[in-house]
């Protein structure tokens, strides 16, 4: 028997891959299918079962694209209603593999029909949990998403996610390993643990949700603090629902090499975005006017989702030579599929055409700590509020960057101010944003946060993040 953790950094996402006498099950698979197939030939195994352990808001999964290559069928647990062919499992419903089994648990909560699979081995010993949304490490499942349960409140959904895991998870084995479907920096959760693996025991031990003395605390304690939803979210249950375009189709319409002149035609008519997904520390020295910055260098997936938001938004791609099926692979994980072509040559091709180019006022914080002490300036800090909340510049504005389509419009056009974050990434994302609408009136800080730490510049006092948000690691 094996099983590998197949996890993706940018979506805080974890496949897996399960391995027994030349039969294979895939957990949560990513859209993109090919090294699924890659990876079954070189073992020389067949795909017996596509498990899903619920309709995902965070990703698209690759779950109908997999069974059409390999005519697995695709299991859920009770009461999935899928738009396609796939097995809806009993409770308990033990499937086969190999010389293991594995069993549905219906552990509703995060979502009506999540499901976790418990792994059964040929000794007939209970060794490991595919957890899903339910249980991750450090927290479990948001109940609050609104287009999983129809007529149901937060509460009701963290009151079903309470006897899911106290009646079915907790009274499982210590020494069952716990495999989840993300980890930290998901949007999922809001205490997850940097580590992506561990026992269940541990858990118990740990995890604050494990730990409530009734159900009231427990619900009480999984819905404060929880962030709204990106608004993505809804659009990518849809489509792991309903179903959706083949990856390879994907692909194909969207390497579409376009020379600078057919692009700007294109997206004159069309309305596209122009997403130039290149590092922040270059995109500031040059970018193609009304173009949009989301460095593929960070949380680039979860970022499209939340800024863009409309998976059906046509979008342009400006992109490093090589980068674009990368770029397009990313995007399609998160059900962005209309994708109209890249820009042959990237940037560099638009400079040599002699068309107008636009940079963003970058400054250093030197620089700012030198201006601050004689100008009467907003500062604006697009940080998350935790982040905010344990040290920031006094003075400075909370306008945390996941919600700028909602504060940009409150700016005076006629006001200077500064623009920070952390480290630059996500200011330069907002700089964009800001000049793409027609503001021109700030600085963007280099090196954000950490290198205004670094000068005199007037700062509150540090506070623990976790005695902010108690629940927030």
């Amino acid at each position: 028997m094996k099983i590998e953790q197949i996890y993706t950094g940018c979506l805080a996402q974890g496949a897996y891959y399960i391995v027994s006498e030349g039969e294979a099950a895939i957990v949560d698979p990513l859209r993109e299918t090919q090294p699924y197939i890659d990876r079954l030939e070189k073992d020389g195994v067949k795909l017996k079962y596509i498990f899903e352990t619920h309709f995902h808001a965070d990703f698209v999964s690759g779950h109908i694209d997999l069974s059409k290559k390999t005519n697995a069928p695709i299991v859920y647990g009770p009461t999935a209603k899928p738009e396609f062919d796939a097995i809806i499992a009993d409770d308990n419903q033990i499937f086969e593999l190999g010389k293991i089994k594995i069993k549905v648990l219906h552990t509703p909560g995060h979502t009506m029909e999540s499901s976790s699979f418990l792994l059964i081995n040929e000794n007939g010993e209970e060794k490991a949990l595919f957890s899903g949304d339910t249980l991750f490490l450090g927290d479990v499942g948001r109940p609050d998403l609104a287009q999983k349960a129809e007529n149901m409140t937060q509460e009701e959904l963290a009151g079903l996610l309470y006897e899911s895991l106290y009646q079915k998870i907790l009274p499982l084995s210590d020494e069952i390993i716990v495999y989840p479907a993300h980890g930290a920096g998901s949007a999922c959760g809001k205490n997850m643990q940097k580590e992506t693996v561990d026992t269940l025991g541990n858990q118990k031990k740990t995890n604050y949700a494990l730990n409530q003395k009734d159900k009231n605390s427990f619900i009480k304690a999984v819905t404060d603090g929880l962030l709204p939803p990106p608004a993505y979210f809804g659009m990518n249950v849809a489509m792991n629902k309903k179903g959706y375009k083949s990856f390879d189709e994907v692909l194909s319409k969207g390497l579409n090499a376009l020379s600078p002149k057919e692009f700007e035609e294109i997206a004159e008519l069309s309305g596209a975005l122009m997403l130039d997904v290149r590092n922040s520390d270059v995109f500031a020295k040059g970018f193609v006017p009304q173009s949009i910055n989301i460095g593929l260098n960070g949380d680039f997936a979860p970022w499209v989702g939340a800024l863009i938001v409309d998976v059906n938004h046509p979008i342009l791609l400006i992109a490093d030579d090589n980068q674009e099926e990368e770029t397009l692979t990313r995007l399609s994980r998160i059900g962005f599929d209309n994708v109209l072509g890249f820009m042959k040559g990237g940037f560099e091709a638009w400079k040599k055409s002699h068309k107008e180019i636009d940079k963003v006022h970058r400054i250093s914080a030197q620089q700012f700590e030198h201006e601050i002490k004689n100008k009467n300036a907003q500062i604006i800090d697009v940080r998350k509020e935790r982040e905010y909340l344990a040290e920031h510049v006094n003075d400075a504005y909370n306008k945390p960057l996941a919600y700028i389509n909602e504060w940009i419009a409150d700016l005076n056009s006629e006001e200077y101010f500064y623009l920070h974050c952390a480290g630059g990434y996500r200011s330069m994302m907002a700089a964009s944003i800001l000049q793409a609408r027609g503001y021109r009136n700030f600085a963007e800080i280099e090196g954000g946060f950490a290198a205004i730490a670094k000068t005199e510049v007037s700062k509150s006092n540090f506070v623990c993040p976790t005695k902010v948000f108690p629940y927030i690691g």
